[in-house]
């Protein structure tokens, strides 16, 4: 290799300390901590975030081992049991078909997780994408990009949805996941953009430029890391929106076909019974908000612990 184009360095040796610099970048506000430091420093300061790790992991656990946990098979009608008030064999009551609430609320967990996690880690996949090679390239692709994206925004997420399910006419998991992801990755896009255009300017990305690094490379390596910690954030708010967009759809009758149970599609189908067994009728709900606070307390803890630009 002719060093004396790079002053007397090789293209290797040259590339190290950039590398080097992109991953420092995140460490710029604790410059002695890991980031695994961070996290364990930011749970001992913030309880609140701590307790939200233990819901949460709760919850997961409730979901995997739905039929250990659960009284009762969700699905399986007690004659003469109907809109029962809560008691020792039924400790949330009864629905209208004699069905035990809280074995379906333990597996409707299963459901509303999954639905939380897999559109969104979809239209994050495809908003992240969109949002680097609009954010990066620039000129026409970021203009294609941009209007493309400004179209989709143009409808209402849950309405997107609708018509995205109304077409197919028979919702299914896989559908809802399509077109929830459809209709939510661009507000990923625009976020992810806007991180780029600013670092796209710094001093080791022009100084990769230069020296020749692959804009591919330069994508991955040096800027998608360094959007980490606002990813982290939109994931956390992501999740808990996308179970709010299925427990609307449940409740306007176009989400997981039954006798499958969400949480949505409980709060759709007790509705009506709200005055005669509240508990039942209110219990869907509340696994919701709670959901929902927990991922917001850990998304403002984890955006704490690992964003540089936070001082302590």
């Amino acid at each position: 290799m002719d060093t004396d184009k790079y002053g007397g360095l090789t293209r290797e040796e040259l590339i190290a300390p950039l590398e080097a610099e992109a991953v420092d970048i995140a460490a710029e506000s604790v410059e002695t901590d890991t980031l695994v430091e961070k996290i364990f420093l930011m749970f001992k300061k913030k309880k609140i975030t701590l307790v939200a790790v233990i819901i949460l992991g709760l919850l997961a656990f409730i979901a995997i081992f739905a039929p250990l946990v659960a009284p009762h098979p969700p699905n399986f009608i007690y004659t003469g049991y109907e809109l029962l008030t809560p008691s020792i064999r039924f400790p949330l009551g009864t629905d209208q078909f004699g069905r035990c609430v809280l074995s379906r609320i333990i597996f409707g967990s299963r459901i509303s997780l999954v639905v939380g996690f897999i559109p969104t880690i979809i239209s994050m996949t495809i908003g992240i994408a969109m949002g680097l090679t609009s954010g990066f390239f620039g000129g026409k692709v970021d203009f294609i990009i941009m209007r493309f994206t400004d179209m989709v925004m143009a409808l209402p997420g849950l309405l997107l949805t609708l018509l995205i399910i109304y077409v197919f006419e028979r919702p299914n998991m896989l559908l809802l996941f399509v077109a929830m992801s459809i209709a939510s990755w661009p507000g990923t896009a625009r976020i992810v953009r806007s991180q780029v255009l600013a670092f796209r300017e710094k001093e080791f990305v022009e100084a990769a430029r230069s020296v020749g690094v692959n804009r591919f490379k330069i994508m991955i390596k040096h800027i998608l890391p360094n959007c980490v910690p606002t990813l982290v954030v939109i994931f956390t708010l992501a999740v808990p929106g996308m179970i709010m967009v299925e427990s609307g759809l449940a409740f306007l009758g176009l989400g997981i076909p039954p006798p499958t149970a969400s949480w949505g599609s409980l709060i759709s189908a007790l509705r009506s019974h709200i005055f005669r067994i509240p508990v039942a009728a209110l219990a869907p709900g509340f696994f919701i908000l709670l959901t929902t606070m927990s991922f917001n307390f850990l998304g403002d803890g984890l955006r704490d612990a690992i964003d540089p630009h936070l001082k302590e």
